[in-house]
């Protein structure tokens, strides 16, 4: 029996559009022979919905869309497994279950409720699911498929060494030959490893094969990166989806020797899973899905000759086609020579528009204004943090003006420790760089160098500079990039305490002013554009500290 897995890239809320897509996605997967199909989860609204579900209008729509996928299964011979919200029964907790349906000949045939409900770092599913409370096997054209979602395989004996739920909802099914997982999982980079691995612990252990569907596509902050793939029964991976794509994979199952199933597929062959390869393929996808899925396809954001900027004018062009990326250069009194040359060449280098616009008048007009209430204080942060609020006003103007998207230019490190001027530099709808860490922001743009090209040299080769005073660079006011981002590893990444993160051998004077400098930007993280989330602990959803607060010992 031919199974395909419908690898779509669903929009929040779009639940007509997202029909259309596994509707057509159906339909040509039952035409190449197709006897069952599956989505990923919760593939009939997106994921994540979030508040969204809180709307009973918006559930309704679901369940109509629901009964009209049933229809199309009518008399075609091919049956549907589809990711959707659902109803809990009266009185059974919270409204909603996120369930796996089955569709077939025009009706429901089953209905599986995910069991595993997370809540840990952008997860919020527990706010608004009731969690299933029993297993799901289907018997179809002889083979008996057990249905989970997502977070149920995560919990299994055979590649978790240390349970997050009591419940392992793999260790009650009973019989199966075949098992299904509907996955919405989020990308980090290494993930894809970490899942292969699982699986094939999985499959090893109950001697089965695993079809896992996983969507992909940008939503909000978080990337998904499909790599649907089958893992036979002897727990070798032998097909895998390409990544960050729509495409479907079909797949052979039949009953083996033993009453298992075996099944014979292929593999992507573009696929690249260097960390630069992943990371620059899914900034890619999560900077076009953003600015397509909010009706945008144009971006404006600020060129200051500098390697962050310079590495999200690549990205956004990747994303957008050049023409759709315009550049602003805004110089000032300060500004070297250089980083105008480079920014000019980095532009020409990708194709994209450039616009120019000096700030050195209207520096002089805000000096002028200031002028009275400043007397008696000499120039200090306050000067240097009006010329970024300059050119933050500047782009926001573009912005409105032509409605293009502004995108934001720093990098995790800066975002951090508060190197970074709010309602300034930090303007803007998205960051894209914003879980890239410095000293990953020159490894991404020489890998970048290496495969396409457009970075000027001199961009990689300058000491970084906010260029807000006289031959200031950022070594001034923060250690080497190596040891800061170490340091801040330690203590994001690994959630280290200022005493752990030293005795990992960094200065302790040094690892305590960090620390505080980490503590006291929280507020402006919390005011933050949304950052494109590449790493186990990014700054968005998933990161809830406290603004008033004590710094940790």
């Amino acid at each position: 029996m031919r199974c395909a897995l419908l690898q779509i890239n669903p929009v929040i809320g779009d639940i007509a559009g997202n029909l259309r897509r596994i509707a057509g996605a159906y339909e040509a997967a039952r035409t190449r022979g197709a006897r069952l199909c599956i989505t990923p989860e919760l593939a009939l609204v997106g994921y994540p919905p979030r508040d969204l579900l809180l709307y009973p209008a918006f559930v309704s729509e679901a369940e109509k869309a629901l009964d009209a996928l049933a229809r199309k299964t009518l008399g075609q011979n091919c049956a549907l497994i589809l990711g959707t919200v659902g109803r809990s029964p009266a009185g059974a907790g919270k409204p909603l279950r996120n369930q796996a349906v089955g569709l077939q000949n025009g009706g429901i045939v089953f209905s599986y409720s995910k069991r595993l409900l997370p809540t840990y770092d952008v997860f919020d599913e527990a706010r608004y699911f009731q969690a299933g409370d029993r297993p799901c096997v289907w018997e179809f054209e002889g083979l008996r498929f057990a249905l989970t979602v997502c977070e149920d395989i995560w919990n299994d004996s055979a590649s978790c060494t240390t349970p997050a739920y009591p419940l392992d909802p793999l260790a009650d099914l009973p019989p199966f030959d075949v098992l299904v997982n509907l996955s919405a999982s989020p990308f980090t980079v290494g993930k894809q490893r970490l899942r292969e691995g699982m699986l094939s612990a999985i499959a090893g252990k109950f001697g089965v094969p695993v079809l896992y569907v996983n969507c992909v596509g940008g939503n909000d902050d978080l990337v998904f990166d499909g790599r649907s793939m089958c893992v036979g029964r002897d727990g070798r991976l032998s097909a895998r989806a390409e990544g960050f794509a729509e495409t479907t994979l079909c797949m052979d199952v039949s009953a083996g020797k033993d009453g298992a199933a075996e099944q014979a597929g292929s593999f992507s062959s573009v696929d690249d899973f260097t960390p630069e390869a992943e990371i620059w393929r899914a900034l890619v996808l999560g900077t076009r899905d953003y600015c397509f899925k909010t009706g945008h396809g144009s971006v404006v954001l600020g060129l200051s000759g500098g390697i962050d900027s310079a590495l999200t004018a690549a990205i956004a062009c990747a994303a957008l086609e050049p023409g759709n990326v315009l550049g602003v250069l805004m110089p000032s009194p300060y500004s070297s020579g250089h980083s105008l040359t480079d920014a000019l060449a980095l532009a020409r280098n990708l194709g994209m528009e450039t616009a120019v616009l000096p700030i050195e008048p209207v520096m002089r007009t805000y000096e002028s204004v200031l002028s009275q209430v400043f007397q008696g204080h000499g120039k200090d942060v306050a000067e240097e943090n009006l010329q970024a609020r300059i050119r933050g006003n500047l782009l926001m103007a573009l912005s409105n003006k032509f409605g293009k998207i502004l995108l934001t230019t720093g990098n995790k490190s800066e975002i951090s420790v508060g190197y970074c001027t709010i309602y300034g530099d930090m303007c803007g709808a998205l960051a894209v760089i914003g879980d890239l860490y410095k000293t990953q922001v020159y490894r991404l743009a020489r890998w970048f160098n290496a495969y396409q090209g457009g970075i000027p040299d001199g961009v990689l080769l300058k000491a970084p500079s906010a260029e807000l005073r006289p031959d200031q660079t950022d070594r001034d006011s923060l250690p080497p990039y190596e040891e800061l981002d170490a340091v801040l590893r330690c203590l994001i990444e690994e959630r280290l305490s200022v005493e752990a993160a030293a005795s990992a051998g960094h200065e302790r004077e040094t690892v305590g002013r960090i620390a505080r400098l980490v503590h006291t930007a929280e507020f402006k993280r919390r005011q933050a554009a949304p950052v494109i989330k590449i790493t186990q602990q990014a700054f968005g959803i998933g990161w809830r500290m406290p603004l008033a607060c004590a710094i940790l010992p």
